[in-house]
């Protein structure tokens, strides 16, 4: 990968400057590659290359962004430790959390991952699949748990389209940075909405 407009199609938008300021301030290679059984992403330092981080292309926005922190974190810890402290140690810890700070909010993550996403950053473990509640929160967004729910992303809903979210209806306006611009059909009045909201889209 070699530009932020290949990087911007995993991401959140909001994350988007974030994340490539990391990538730039700490000049390692970043891969996106096929999805693997047995881990979402790594890190790798081999002799007389550059530090790697690869990152699977299936990843839903949301477990991109939280995996890309995990390995940036090890990138961080190996650079200052070298190989003498543990992976998933409380130097590793201590640097997640610190770089999952700036995106904990409600333009980089939906609200209903945000509580779970909370304590997990209190004191990471060294797969999210050990916090079966954050598991279960980003699943939701996974491409599967979507149809499942028979919700849709609110950015991927054309310009025009009816939809409710929060028990109201809407209309799918401009998209304006990380939110819509929608208009509530009952009182005519214009909100922005994350544009990663969850909503679920009317018949015609």
């Amino acid at each position: 990968m070699k530009n932020s407009t290949s990087l911007a199609q995993y991401l959140p938008a909001a994350a988007l400057p974030y994340c490539l300021m990391l990538w730039e301030k700490h000049g390692f290679e970043l891969r996106v590659v096929k999805p693997r059984r047995t881990r979402l992403g790594d890190f790798t330092k081999k002799p007389n290359e550059r530090p790697r981080i690869t990152l699977n292309a299936n990843l839903n926005p949301y477990s991109f962004l939280l995996t890309y922190l995990h390995e940036v974190a090890h990138h961080v810890v190996y650079s200052t430790y070298k190989k003498r402290v543990n992976p998933h140690g409380s130097e590793w810890k201590k640097c997640f959390h610190l770089l999952l700070l700036p995106v904990l909010n409600e333009d980089c993550f939906p609200a209903d991952v945000l509580p779970a996403l909370i304590r997990y950053a209190a004191n990471p473990k060294a797969s999210t699949g050990g916090d079966p509640n954050l598991v279960h929160a980003l699943a939701r967004y996974d491409q599967a748990g979507l149809i499942c729910s028979n919700k849709k992303i609110l950015s991927h809903l054309i310009e025009g389209v009816n939809f409710v979210f929060q028990n109201r209806e809407f209309i799918r306006g401009p998209l304006r940075r990380t939110r819509v611009l929608c208009v509530e059909k009952t009182s005519n009045r214009r909100y922005t909405i994350p544009a990663h909201a969850l909503v679920e889209e009317c018949n015609p």
